[in-house]
C-alpha cells in the first residue's frame, strides 16, 4: 500500500487576465496559500508556461519549476487535454474545436490537426525536461457523433474510427516511451475513450501500449450512471492519474443522462464542489491506497453553483482529509505470537 501525494490543484479553471491568476509567481502562492503543495499545470496557457521553451531547455525547465518550489509548490503534471482533442477531431466540431488551436491552421483540419500532434510532441519533451512522468491528456473523437445508434451504424464505421484513432497515437505513445513518460487519457464524454470498453478498444489498436493510461476522473462516471469503484478494480494497473472532482445525478420524469440540451445548472447530472455531490471519496481513496497508486491527488474544480475560489480552499482541506497515511503494519501485531516453520507445521499438525 502507498500513501497518495496531495494535495493539488489543476489550474486550467482558474488561470485568467487578474491577479493572481495571470502569473506563475502569483498563481502559485494563491495555490499554496488555499492548502496546496501541488499543482497540475496547461500547457498551452502562456501566461503561465512557455511550452516552446520547456520542450528545448532544461534551464528554462529548472527555472520554472524552481519558482515554484519557492512559494512550496510542487509541479505534479503538465495538460496537453486542448491540444490532445484536436488530435482526432470529427468534421462537425471543426469550427467549435479551432479555439483551441493557434490562430494560424484555423479553418485548416489537417494543418490544426499537425500542429495539435506537434504540441503533444512538445509536452511530452518538455515533462521528460522537467523529470514528470505522466502527462493528463484527451484522446479525441472520430466516432463520437454516432454513440446513438440511429440511423444503424454501418458495419465496420467503429472499427475504422479506432483504427485510426490508435494510428495517430501510437507514434506519440513510442515518443513517451522514449522520454519514460505515461500518456494519461481522461475517460470523459466527448472523447471516444469515455468509458472502459472503449479504452480497451484503443488498447487493442496500440498493442497495449505500456504507456497508455488512465486519468481516473469518478465524476465523469456518476454522470454515465458507471460504477466508478470497480472501475478501479478493473483498471488498476491502468490508473496513471486522478482528477478529485464531484458530481451529482439526479433523474426525473422529464430527464436523464442526456440532460434536454439544458444548462449545467439545470441538469439531471452536473458538477459540484467536492463534498456537495455523489461520490464515495472514503471507498476511492481507501481502493487507491490499497492498490498501491503513488500519484496525485488532483482536484479539478468544475461546480455549477459555487464560487470557483471557495471551492479551491475547501478542496484542498477535503483532499487532505481524505488521503490515507497507510499503515506499515498490521493492526493486530500486538497479538502476535512469534512463529517459525516449526511452529507453523506444528499448529497444522503436520508433524505427528
Amino acid at each position: 500500500m502507498r500513501t497518495l501525494q496531495g494535495p493539488a490543484l489543476f489550474l486550467a479553471q482558474f488561470a485568467g487576465d487578474s491577479a493572481p491568476f495571470n502569473s506563475w509567481s502569483a498563481i502559485t502562492k494563491w495555490a499554496a496559500d488555499c492548502g496546496y503543495v501541488g499543482v497540475q499545470v496547461p500547457s498551452w496557457d502562456k501566461r503561465l508556461f512557455d511550452l516552446d521553451k520547456a520542450a528545448d531547455s532544461k534551464t528554462y525547465c529548472d527555472d520554472w519549476a524552481g519558482e515554484a518550489a519557492e512559494n512550496g509548490i510542487t509541479v505534479t503534471e503538465l495538460s496537453c487535454h486542448l491540444q490532445g482533442q484536436l488530435v482526432a477531431v470529427h468534421p462537425a466540431y471543426d469550427t467549435a474545436f479551432d479555439g483551441f488551436a493557434d490562430p494560424s491552421v484555423h479553418a485548416n483540419p489537417v494543418a490544426r490537426q499537425a500542429w495539435a500532434v506537434d504540441q503533444v510532441k512538445k509536452v511530452i519533451r518538455a515533462s521528460n525536461n522537467l523529470n514528470l512522468s505522466a502527462v493528463a491528456t484527451f484522446s479525441g473523437a472520430l466516432a463520437w457523433p454516432y454513440i446513438y445508434p440511429w440511423p444503424q451504424r454501418p458495419a465496420g464505421l467503429v472499427e475504422a474510427a479506432f483504427d485510426e484513432l490508435g494510428k495517430r497515437w501510437q507514434p506519440l505513445l513510442d515518443l513517451a516511451d522514449e522520454n519514460g513518460v505515461d500518456l494519461c487519457y481522461e475517460i470523459h464524454p466527448g472523447e471516444d475513450l469515455h468509458d472502459g470498453v472503449t479504452f480497451e478498444m484503443f488498447l487493442d489498436r496500440v498493442n497495449q501500449h505500456s504507456r497508455a493510461k488512465m486519468l481516473y476522473d469518478p465524476s465523469h462516471y456518476v454522470l454515465q450512471c458507471l460504477d466508478y469503484l470497480d472501475n478501479l478494480d478493473i483498471y488498476a494497473d491502468r490508473i496513471g492519474m486522478f482528477h478529485v472532482k464531484d458530481a451529482e445525478f439526479n433523474p426525473t420524469g422529464r430527464q436523464g443522462v442526456y440532460g434536454g440540451f439544458q444548462s449545467w445548472v439545470n441538469r439531471a447530472g452536473r458538477f459540484r464542489s467536492l463534498g456537495d455531490g455523489q461520490v464515495d471519496f472514503g471507498a476511492v481513496f481507501s481502493k487507491l491506497a490499497a492498490m498501491d497508486f503513488d500519484g496525485w491527488a488532483v482536484v479539478e474544480w468544475e461546480c455549477a453553483l459555487k464560487h470557483p475560489e471557495d471551492g479551491a480552499r475547501e478542496g484542498a482541506a477535503f483532499v487532505r482529509d481524505h488521503i490515507i497515511r497507510v499503515t506499515p503494519h498490521a493492526f493486530d501485531d500486538f497479538a502476535s505470537g512469534g512463529t517459525d516453520e516449526a511452529a507453523n507445521r506444528k499448529m497444522l499438525g503436520l508433524d505427528r
